[in-house]
């Protein structure tokens, strides 16, 4: 699993400043179609990953920061987005189809 772990948060750490990306994006690059929950579970570890990973760039496919609850404090997944740009309004990146990053158009194997 820790491989696997280590290639989501690979590509996670390629998500831009001031954009966003879902749970499922992420799985279906990294060859998982059906692990979105995986990538949830890897973004819940992600705190003890040596190098840091913007766990809070990667939300549901909504937009909703369904993650929020593993971030300490009470707010601290939206303060991260909006220091970034991103406007969250009741937990939800507001035109989350202009700022979504898709890694199946932005990357490449080879770049992970």
């Amino acid at each position: 699993m820790s491989d696997l772990y280590d290639k989501i948060y690979e590509v996670v750490r390629k998500i831009p400043v001031g954009r966003a990306t879902s749970y499922g994006a992420i799985a279906r690059f990294v060859g998982s179609p059906r692990g979105s929950r995986m990538v949830g579970w890897a973004m819940n570890q992600s705190h003890s990953s040596k190098a840091y990973v913007p766990a809070h760039r990667v939300v549901n496919r909504l937009g909703m920061l369904s993650g929020k609850h593993h971030f300490p404090g009470e707010n601290l997944m939206q303060e991260l987005l909006e220091n970034e740009g991103i406007v969250v309004i009741d937990d939800q990146i507001q035109d989350f189809d202009k700022i979504f990053w898709d890694p199946m158009k932005e990357l490449d194997w080879d770049s992970i």
